[in-house]
């Protein structure tokens, strides 16, 4: 999924992407639960725009 919304503050592009990390973040190291982290790139220079987490949920109580 391309992306036209933010400009790189690196290298001034405007096209980004999304992709997730093979590790889940969870709330605690006994937890079953867990979730993906989604990053926000720039398509030229790499640069992380930012990095959000998918299911936020599973860290209320």
């Amino acid at each position: 999924m391309t992306m036209k919304e933010n400009t790189c503050k690196k290298c001034g592009n405007q096209e980004f992407t999304e992709a997730t990390d093979y590790m889940p973040v969870k709330p605690s190291k006994l937890s079953l639960k867990s979730a993906n982290k989604i990053f926000t790139f720039c398509l030229k220079c790499g640069e992380v725009a930012s990095i959000r987490i998918e299911d936020v949920s599973i860290f209320k109580k």
